[in-house]
This record gives structure tokens, C-alpha cells and sequence, in this order.
């Protein structure tokens, strides 16, 4: 070791190391395993916030572990008796209404325990098991998302393959749908006041119809007139599936196929529930499907009761589909 090592080494003094003990936070404890005795530094008082009047034990401790870890942290600290080596846990307290990460950290070793009383250290480790609880949340998030917009894209492959008349047009029409999906999705902002993620409802039925901008639906034919109201990321989800099915179908069969059709969208708030009326005029004359219809009927019905808890009705008139839309006000907030 060179003079200057001896030197830093010298330095390292009771005072020296009691001030870097504070700094880091670290809290000295002792425990007599026969009496059940337990004593802390001030941090450690401070960090669990109990009194230094009068005697503490460990199961006076245990009373502010959070119930969930409370058995768990005993039966750690009893086995700590017999376990040769350095251990670790990590376990929640209950300081008030807040909860507290703390780390305990020292030495398990029977044999080197010195009057029956064992020391380590606790360790506010608050601030770290926080940002991993909300990596945790964000990498659910990011799960949850990307599984919904497989869903979303699975969906639309098989109503596109219904309405496409080669690979190309197939291809083409998934890749525009698909496109006003990922800008529906964009449409999805944080609330003020952390009331959640909305898109407007008006903004997402204009986005998701944006697609068919090239048939000529957007030549003065298509009026929406929605109220202004927030859809939240579940619910855009499933709306996109019932505007790109009803769209499709439109424009396979109903007025989006012929130029002077025409496509009246409009929302009536009614009570906690939000009324869609989807009106088709000008196109070529419709009847209703034989039997209870296929895929895309399926989807539409398990969709607006299931995603947005609400019903869905047709119309089928000479003139144009009149299809109503029903719904619960709750869920299109989700």
C-alpha cells in the first residue's frame, strides 16, 4: 500500500464515516435475538417514524410492515440466525397514508453474532422501486397497446379481404386503413388534470374515413356533426373496427360506391350514452342480409357490446342503410 492509500485509509475516522453513512441515508439497526430487542441510529427512527421513548422490539416493528410482506420479513429476519453470509430484502412499511421501499441489508452468521445481538443496515430504497413499478406499468402498457392493435390490424385484414377485388387492391386498401389507424392513434393526448388519454370524437371519425378520400368520398359527401366529446384509447380501438367495417361495406355497396351518394354522420348525447346515426342516401337499393349475416356482422355486434357496451341497429330502407349506434357513455371514455 503507498504512502498516499495509507494516508486516504487514515482519514476514514468514526466522524468521517458517520457523515457518509448520513449522506447515503443508511440506517445502522441492532437486534437481540433473545429478547427480542431492537435499536436504531436516529436515521433509522426517523426513516420507520416511531418514538424513541421507551423500548422497541422487533415485533413492534413488524406492526408497520405493510401486511402483505409482513410474514415474509419475519421469517427473513428469524432465518438470518442460522444463514452464514451477507443477505438482502426488500419490503414495504406504512409511514402514515405513504408507503416506504426499505432495503435491509447485513450479515447472517450465528456463530459471529456478539451478545446475542445481530446489526445491519436499512436502506430507503423508495425512489427506485417506484421508477421500476413504472417501467413495469409502461412496458404493460406498451403490451396491452401493441396486442390491441394486432387485434385491430387482424380485423381489418379480414374485412379487407372481403371488399378487395385482387391482391393489389387488397394491399392497397389494408395499407390505408392501417395508415388511419396509426393517425387515429396519434389523435390519443393526455387530459388536463390527469383525467386519462382522449381523442375527440369528431376528429377520430374524420381521420378513420380519411381513407377513402381517393374513391371521392370526401367530395361534399361525407358531414359529420358529432359532439365534442372524448374517446379514450380502449374505446378508439374499438370504434375504428365498427367506422372502417361500416365504411367498407358502404363502399361495396351502399352510397360510397356511386358517386352521388352521400354519408350523413352525426351524435346525439343522451343521458350518461352518446347516440351515432349513420345515414346513407344516394346509393343503390339496399335490402337487409339473409340469415343473422357473416364476419363483419359478427364483428360489428361483439364489438359495440362488448368494447363499447352499447347496441347497434339497422335500417334497411330503399333509400340508404340508416345504422344507429348506441353507446355507454363510461366506456367510450376508457
Amino acid at each position: 500500500m503507498t504512502g498516499h492509500d495509507t494516508k486516504d485509509h487514515l482519514d476514514w475516522g468514526p466522524e468521517q464515516l458517520l457523515h457518509a453513512l448520513d449522506a447515503a441515508g443508511v440506517a445502522m439497526w441492532s437486534w437481540n435475538v433473545d429478547t427480542d430487542a431492537f435499536i436504531m441510529d436516529t436515521q433509522g427512527y426517523r426513516l420507520w417514524d416511531v418514538s424513541r421513548e421507551g423500548p422497541l422490539s422487533f415485533e413492534d416493528l413488524s406492526a408497520k410492515i405493510h401486511p402483505a410482506d409482513r410474514d415474509r420479513v419475519r421469517a427473513a429476519f428469524s432465518a438470518t440466525r442460522a444463514i452464514v453470509g451477507p443477505y438482502e430484502i426488500d419490503f414495504r412499511i406504512l409511514v402514515g397514508e405513504d408507503v416506504r421501499w426499505i432495503s435491509a441489508r447485513g450479515q447472517g452468521n450465528d456463530a459471529g453474532i456478539r451478545d446475542r445481538n445481530m446489526t445491519g443496515i436499512f436502506l430507503d430504497v423508495t425512489g427506485r422501486k417506484q421508477a421500476e413499478e413504472s417501467h413495469e406499468l409502461l412496458a404493460g402498457e406498451m403490451g396491452h397497446r401493441v396486442k390491441n392493435l394486432l387485434a385491430v390490424a387482424s380485423g381489418l385484414t379480414q374485412i379487407t379481404s372481403r371488399s378487395s377485388s385482387s391482391i393489389e387492391d387488397m394491399a392497397k386498401q389494408l395499407t390505408q386503413r392501417l395508415t388511419a389507424l396509426g393517425r387515429a392513434h396519434d389523435l390519443v393526448r393526455p387530459l388536463p388534470g390527469d383525467q386519462g388519454e382522449a381523442a375527440l370524437l369528431g376528429d377520430l371519425f374524420t381521420v378513420l374515413l380519411t381513407p377513402y378520400e381517393d374513391e371521392g368520398a370526401f367530395a361534399g359527401r361525407i358531414r359529420i356533426a358529432v359532439p365534442r366529446m372524448g374517446v379514450g384509447e380502449a374505446a378508439a380501438t374499438g370504434l375504428a373496427l365498427v367506422i372502417h367495417e361500416l365504411a367498407t361495406n358502404s363502399l361495396k355497396y351502399g352510397a360510397l360506391s356511386v358517386p352521388e351518394g352521400t354519408l350523413d354522420v352525426s351524435g346525439t348525447i343522451i343521458g350518461d350514452d352518446i347516440e351515432v346515426v349513420w345515414t346513407e342516401q344516394g346509393g343503390p337499393e339496399v335490402s337487409p342480409p339473409e340469415g343473422t349475416g357473416g364476419y363483419g356482422s359478427k364483428l360489428l355486434s361483439r364489438t359495440m357490446t362488448g368494447n363499447l357496451g352499447g347496441t347497434i341497429s339497422h335500417n334497411w330502407s330503399k333509400g340508404g342503410v340508416l345504422v344507429k349506434l348506441k353507446i355507454d357513455g363510461k366506456k367510450l371514455a376508457v
